[in-house]
C-alpha cells in the first residue's frame, strides 16, 4: 500500500487493466468521475459495515445558554456560532457537561424533543434529536460544553490527479472498482468490467473482513462486490 494514495496511483493502474498505461485513451480527466462513484461507494459500504475507519470524535463545541441546535456552517460561517464538524454524517452519541467540569455525561438520543411543561428551566440538555441535518436540544440556561461522536465522511471529491485519496488500504478495491467503471462506460467492454468487479468484490470482501476480525476476532464470510451495489 502507497502510504500518500494520491488519484493519480490508482487511476495509473485503471488505466493499465485496460492495456493503456500512457493514458491514451484513459487519461486523468476521463476517469476521475469513476474514481469519485468508486470513493462514494466505498465509503457507504464501509460505514454500512461500521468499520472503525468511519468513527471519529468532534472537538469540543462550546453552546452558549438558551442556544438549541448544531447544525452545519454556511458557505460564510457566522463569527462565534458552533458548528457540526463538515465531515459529519451522522451522530453516534452525544456528551455534555457545564463548561470545563468534568466528567462529561451521556446525552440521550431521542425522536422527538418534549418541552417541560412545569415551566421549571434545565441545567442540562439531557436529551437530543438529530432533524434536519441539526442536532437539536431543549433550551439550557447554562453554558454547556458537548463531543460528538460521529460516523464521518472519509474522502473529499477527487477534481485533479493530484488529489491525496488519505485511506491507502483501499487502494486495490479502487484501483479494480474504478478500472470496471472505466471498461463499461468508456471503453464499452463488459466482460473486462464484469471481471474487475469480481476482483473489486474480493478486495472489498477482504477490507470489510479486516474490519469485523479486530472488532470480534473472527472471520466473516460476505457477500462479493457486484457492480449494482450503489443502485
Amino acid at each position: 500500500m502507497i502510504p500518500n494514495l494520491t488519484a493519480a496511483d490508482v487511476m495509473d493502474k485503471a488505466a493499465s487493466y485496460q492495456n493503456d498505461a500512457n493514458k491514451t485513451k484513459y487519461t486523468y480527466a476521463a476517469q476521475i468521475p469513476f474514481l469519485n462513484t468508486a470513493l462514494q461507494e466505498l465509503e457507504k459500504a464501509f460505514a454500512l459495515d461500521n468499520m472503525p475507519v468511519t468513527d471519529t470524535t468532534s472537538t469540543m463545541v462550546t453552546l452558549a445558554a438558551g442556544v438549541t441546535s448544531i447544525g452545519y456552517s454556511p458557505v460564510v460561517p457566522v463569527v462565534g456560532v458552533a458548528y457540526l464538524p463538515s465531515n459529519l454524517i451522522e451522530p453516534i452519541r452525544v456528551w455534555e457537561r457545564a463548561t470545563g467540569v468534568n466528567p462529561y455525561t451521556p446525552v440521550t438520543k431521542s425522536l422527538y424533543l418534549i418541552p417541560d411543561s412545569t415551566g421549571v428551566e434545565r441545567s442540562s440538555f439531557g436529551e437530543y434529536a438529530w432533524k434536519s441535518n441539526q442536532i437539536q436540544f431543549l433550551p439550557s440556561n447554562r453554558i454547556n460544553d458537548v463531543l460528538i461522536e460521529y460516523t464521518r465522511a472519509l474522502f473529499t471529491k477527487i477534481t485533479a490527479s493530484t488529489d491525496l485519496i488519505g485511506l491507502s488500504t483501499a487502494q486495490t478495491f479502487l484501483e479494480y472498482r474504478t478500472g470496471a467503471l472505466v471498461a463499461k462506460f468508456i471503453g464499452e467492454d463488459e466482460p473486462r468490467s464484469v471481471e474487475l468487479n469480481g476482483y473489486a468484490g474480493l478486495s472489498l470482501d477482504q477490507d470489510l473482513g479486516i474490519g469485523a476480525k479486530g472488532r470480534q476476532n473472527i472471520m466473516v464470510r460476505r457477500r462479493p462486490f457486484r457492480s449494482s451495489y450503489n443502485r
